[in-house]
């Protein structure tokens, strides 16, 4: 396979949220996202899955532990405060305005995610094993899908 130079499992003009499939959170910020999402800008991969793991060896993130959502445009990637930021930016309606954040000093930012990021299981619950996506939502995921 020719190196393309993007991460595996995702083609040039897609846009990733890779998400912890077992954190209630983390399911609940990719059930906002397929919400609203309305363009269906973004697809998801949990970190979990095949690709996940892929994907994160790809760009050197830890595989065993997941700490941090990232955001993956083509080749590029986003992570903590700077990806959910940069993934409200894109969404529609007063959401957007939350990008406004970006003002505020980046260690401040991501002090404060990795409050929220560190604590999630404690604060929010997991679930045992990954939630699997409803049939109506399957095309909004990479796990398990195959790229043409």
């Amino acid at each position: 396979m020719p190196d393309t130079g993007l991460p595996p499992h995702i083609q040039a003009h897609e846009r990733v949220v890779l998400f912890d499939g077992v954190c209630r959170l983390c399911n609940g910020w990719a059930k906002f996202l397929i919400r609203h999402d309305a363009e269906r800008r973004f697809r998801l991969c949990s970190v979990q899955s095949q690709e996940g793991q892929a994907i994160l060896a790809w760009f050197g993130l830890p595989t065993d532990s997941f700490e941090t959502m990232a955001y993956i445009e083509g080749s590029q990637l986003f992570v903590r405060s700077d990806a959910v930021l940069r993934v409200l930016s894109q969404l529609s309606g007063g959401w957007r305005l939350l990008s406004g954040l970006r003002v505020l000093p980046r260690s401040l930012r991501d002090w404060c995610y990795d409050r929220i990021a560190l604590n999630r299981y404690r604060l929010f619950g997991r679930y045992d094993s990954c939630l699997l996506p409803s049939a109506d939502h399957q095309a909004r995921f990479i796990d398990g899908e195959s790229h043409s």
